[in-house]
């Protein structure tokens, strides 16, 4: 386990514990809290001013204590739900109060979605983001000019399904022209929101989102399998590294053989390459193949 992976765990466990009690109704001595949780007094005012301003916090003689009127709203779904979140420091602080009080809203949970620990800043692009987020909670179709590496590119009539951050970059996954896409919510320019143009979610659609784990939004998918060297083995099991990750046999010397699914050889290449040469491609065969290729590429390039 990295030890960036570590701090943020370290972060999710400190702020849900705050979390807990503020919402228990008790009242969090920031000199105290410096102290449990063996961080600097400077690091808990954050925590209490920034990370957590969501909650509206008030200060009492050096007390911070929750709004009598807030006492126990939040469910254990919450809780969990912001220790998914607590790691928000690449958010800019406005927007990621705004975005965790939107988040902890069961209205807007199915409007925005978070994977993985770090996320990019959107500092300056706060208005578009809660113009996507209107445009997904109204169910009212948009427009935009997207940005691509061969050129700017205008879409319409699009409809506007998800916020997804995955691996700490934010997609609009949207329906356009009948096909499930993923748009980099920075390379939108332009957005325009139809009012007028309303659409009824496709329970197919919302079902696909939820059941999806990467952001290859694909109705096809394709079975891979690798094998697993008994040296990395152990990190498979207790972690799911690939998409759809099922173990379909323990070998013999300790290795495993694993498959998945994907839309995309991009999903499962840089798992392979990042595990080399404890990992191989087995099925598709031309994609262990087209990997081999590659890494000769580059060494011969290097």
């Amino acid at each position: 386990m990295s030890t960036k992976t570590t701090s943020a765990q370290t972060v999710a466990f400190r702020l849900t514990s705050m979390l807990r009690r503020l919402n228990e109704g008790k009242r969090l001595e920031p000199e105290a809290l410096a102290e449990e949780f063996s961080v600097s007094l400077r690091t808990i005012q954050r925590d209490l001013n920034e990370k957590l301003a969501f909650l509206e916090l008030e200060n009492n003689d050096g007390y911070f204590t929750v709004k009598p009127a807030r006492l126990g709203l939040l469910s254990m779904n919450d809780m969990e739900r912001f220790a998914e979140l607590a790691g928000l420091d690449g958010l800019h602080p406005r927007l990621s109060t705004e975005l965790l009080q939107d988040l902890l809203n069961t209205k807007l949970q199915n409007a925005l979605l978070v994977r993985g620990p770090n996320y990019e800043d959107l500092s300056g692009l706060e208005l578009q983001f809660s113009q996507l987020k209107e445009a997904i909670a109204k169910r009212c179709t948009v427009g935009f000019r997207y940005r691509k590496a061969d050129g700017a590119k205008n879409v319409y009539d699009v409809q506007p399904y998800q916020l997804v951050n995955h691996d700490g970059i934010w997609y609009l996954a949207a329906m356009d022209a009948g096909q499930l896409k993923a748009y980099t919510f920075t390379k939108i320019d332009g957005l325009l929101l139809n009012h007028d143009d309303r659409f009824e979610p496709d329970p197919s659609v919302v079902q696909k989102l939820e059941q999806e784990d990467s952001i290859w939004l694909n109705f096809v998918k394709t079975e891979v399998v690798l094998k697993i060297n008994k040296d990395v083995a152990s990190y498979f099991e207790r972690r799911k590294l690939i998409g759809g990750q099922k173990i379909v046999k323990a070998l013999e010397d300790g290795g495993l053989i694993v498959s998945g699914q994907i839309a995309h050889p991009n999903q499962i290449w840089p798992t392979v390459r990042a595990w080399l040469p404890h990992v191989r491609i087995i099925s598709p065969e031309h994609l262990q193949v087209e990997l081999e290729q590659q890494l000769r590429g580059y060494l011969d390039a290097h």
